[in-house]
């Protein structure tokens, strides 16, 4: 049944090109003085490679920050990564349009992992292992804070950057050539490769981080060389095609039900399925009709919100 649900990921991922509200001359896909081979080539095609891409970094992502924080509910949003990715791409777009948005992106997921992991090491000074509970706290707080400084930015922007920094809230996998496409994939692979390398230290972390100091494991430098990588990876995805939600919270708990496993055997199915759901999402999005593409953040919000609500109730019956 798995290899059933691998072939049909498969299958999605090579079909999804070839079909899209302007139907192709599929003989002429090959010619590149025909629209079709435009259409295929400069549109369709890095679109589905970067939506792949991003889906696999966001829920790989999701995966391991639920592994570092114990935390079913927990993704790199949470604790205000895309709230500062976000904050300071806006102010690329108004006060800096020469600086490139990856670069902006990055400094603010940087920042805000920098910030979390200190002021938690600030907090625990006296303890071996670092509170997850007070990163979490203080990401929250980020979170706000950040959304603050977003409104500002909004407040202090003519009405062509208040629409651009709109259009990059809403998410978007709008692009042209194969630059950026390349860019989030040579990331993933940096990411992913990062993730099997400590695949056995996170398997010490699923039991406990008490468990893997005992064992050894300096547990304080896993968990910030993780969140770093981590960061930077969403940080450069989103930079790319905006803030995506849901997808670190889905994906993880959608293969967990299929597979049964413990998360460290399930980093290449996660990785594999996330690039899937959001080459899923793209194909609705831009398939529905409407004058432009409707922005691919609506969409997976209107697939994970009501997943969200359906493990909050599943928690709170396990708990009971």
């Amino acid at each position: 049944m798995r290899k059933l649900f691998y072939v049909i990921g498969l299958c999605i991922i090579l079909f999804s090109p070839f079909l899209g509200d302007t139907s192709l001359v599929y003989r002429d896909i090959f010619d590149s003085s025909t629209t079709s081979y435009t259409i295929f080539w400069d549109l369709r095609v890095p679109r589905i490679i970067l939506a792949f891409f991003v889906g696999s970094i966001l829920s790989l992502s999701g995966l391991i920050f639920q592994t570092i924080f114990k935390n079913a509910l927990i993704t790199p949003y949470t604790l205000g990564i895309a709230s500062g990715t976000t904050l300071f791409t806006a102010i690329s777009i108004v006060f800096f349009p020469s600086i490139m948005l990856a670069v902006s992106g990055v400094l603010g997921s940087f920042f805000t992992i920098i910030i979390l992991y200190l002021i938690s090491q600030k907090i625990n000074k006296s303890s071996m292992v670092v509170s997850t509970n007070s990163i979490l706290l203080i990401g929250i707080a980020l979170s706000f804070f950040y959304s603050s400084g977003l409104m500002l930015v909004f407040f202090m922007s003519n009405l062509q950057e208040n629409y651009s920094i709109v259009r990059f809230t809403l998410g978007s996998l709008d692009v042209v050539g194969f630059n950026s496409s390349l860019i989030v994939l040579i990331v993933s692979i940096i990411l992913l490769s990062t993730v099997l390398f400590y695949k056995d230290k996170i398997k010490l972390l699923l039991i406990s981080n008490d468990t893997a100091f005992l064992k050894g494991l300096n547990v304080n430098k896993l968990n910030l060389t993780l969140l770093i990588v981590i960061s930077l990876a969403v940080g450069v995805s989103i930079s790319f095609v905006g803030p995506i939600g849901f997808v670190g919270l889905v994906i993880p708990h959608i293969i967990k039900l299929m597979y049964k496993k413990s998360a460290h055997k399930l980093i290449l199915p996660v990785f594999f399925y996330g690039g899937v759901f959001l080459v899923v999402a793209d194909f609705i999005s831009r398939n529905l009709n409407t004058a432009s593409s409707l922005p691919i953040g609506v969409v997976t919000s209107f697939i994970g919100a009501p997943f969200f609500v359906y493990l909050l109730i599943r928690r709170s019956s396990q708990n009971r």
